[in-house]
């Protein structure tokens, strides 16, 4: 070694890393995460309020899935407490049988209730306080069933209807279509409220696992839809059978303002089929006219009021309604197919759809307003003269109220 250099030692050894030394420091790191983990659940589970014994709720980003409420689905008869023959007088005429359309709602929602809870093993104390829990609902559950049906039921149609035995059938057709729309909403609601679930899930167990809303209208509303439309064809039958046998002469008093003429037409395609497969189609298209007219029966209400402190006379009139509804029906085009038999039904059901559609169209229409404002005309016209005669000073006021139909019980008739 030379003079001039200075003597630094040995060189420093380098320590090699090894995968022994890696995989020690992984576990460790594994390992505290888990025991970090299992202290924040258990603090989490165990940390309560000590005023209020509430658990105290930890960092809120930690999402806590709720517990499934387990519900055992048992088998159970449906009980519907409804007789199919009262139901279809209410139906026919809800106006006049108002508190019995309201008490068919009740006996009809609540039977539902009571399957579901039957079909979902409630227990007893549950199902004492289905019907309280109902009657909280059914105020205005009623009223939007009777809304609802009388919008969608055409009461003045039943001369045609008869005709064409669909009186009944078309009753029955609201109602499920009604009952369809709000089963859902009041089931859900109802029992949601007595199981306290809050936004826990509902996990069923059983055969044939259903929904409470599929339990209530599968095997509730469907079933009971099906008994009343049997009931209906039946009595469709024997009211049609029986229409106009005998000659009917009475008196009317009507005023129409309005008349709408319309035209529709409708191409119906009847297919044959042979195990699934169409061997034979016939074609049918039909058009009709229609002369439709619209005013107030007079018979039902017309009356006079003279009030000399104010210096009027009200004139009072019905509301506006269909007097008369013609319609001429053509067949415009018919092929039929080699393995098809036209039935008189087929005719039937399409005449009948296109006089509901004349119809349809005008109600929704501004037609029953045009027959107010010309009846504010005509009354103007008519009686305006007379007023003055009595008294210049008097002025003449055409006002419409809907005619209230006495509701009469369905006992009274039994």
């Amino acid at each position: 070694m030379a003079n001039n250099e200075e003597y630094q030692g040995p060189p420093p050894v380098k320590k090699q890393s090894s995968i022994y030394s890696i995989g020690q420091k992984a576990l460790l790191f594994v390992l505290l995460s888990v025991s970090v983990m299992v202290g924040l659940k258990y603090c989490n589970l165990n940390l309560a309020n000590p005023i209020t014994g509430e658990p105290i709720v930890g960092d809120p980003t930690i999402t806590h899935i709720p517990k499934e409420l387990h519900i055992n689905y048992i088998p159970a008869e449906y009980d519907a407490n409804v007789d199919e023959e009262d139901a279809l007088i209410i139906l026919s005429n809800p106006n006049r049988y108002r508190r019995d359309f309201d008490k068919l709602v009740y006996d009809f929602n609540l039977s539902l209730l009571q399957h579901v809870a039957n079909r979902m093993d409630l227990s007893t104390d549950i199902k004492s306080r289905l019907e309280t829990e109902y009657q909280k609902h059914h105020p205005y559950l009623k009223d939007l069933y009777f809304q609802d049906f009388i919008a969608l039921k055409d009461t003045t149609d039943s001369y045609q209807q008869l005709w064409y035995e669909t009186n009944n059938a078309n009753a029955v057709e609201v109602l499920n279509e009604v009952a369809s729309k709000y089963t859902c909403p009041f089931i859900n609601t109802i029992i949601t409220s007595l199981l306290q679930s809050g936004t826990s899930p509902l996990a069923g167990a059983g055969k044939y696992v259903e929904t409470p809303c599929g339990v209530a209208l599968k095997e509730g509303l469907m079933p009971m839809m099906k008994r009343l439309e049997a009931k209906a064809a039946i009595a469709d039958f024997g009211k049609a059978k029986g229409f106009l046998e005998e000659k009917v002469e009475k008196a009317v008093s009507e005023l129409a303002t309005m008349e709408v003429r319309d035209k529709k037409g409708l191409n119906t395609e009847l297919k044959t089929n042979v195990w699934g497969v169409n061997v034979s189609s016939t074609d049918i298209e039909i058009s009709a006219i229609s002369i439709l007219k619209v005013g107030f029966k007079l018979n039902e209400l017309f009356d006079i009021t003279v009030d000399e402190k104010r210096n009027a006379v009200t004139i009072t009139l019905p509301e506006p309604q269909i007097l008369s509804h013609e319609v001429y029906p053509k067949v415009d085009k018919l092929e039929v197919g080699w393995m098809r038999e036209l039935q008189d039904e087929d005719f039937n059901k399409n005449f009948n759809l296109l006089r509901r559609e004349f119809r349809t169209d005008a109600m929704q229409s501004d037609i029953m307003a045009k027959a107010k404002q010309e009846a504010v005309e005509l009354m103007d016209l008519m009686f305006s003269p007379v007023v003055a005669g009595l008294n210049k000073r008097y002025k003449l006021q055409i006002r419409f109220q809907k005619v209230t139909q006495e509701v009469e019980e369905l006992s009274s008739l039994n």
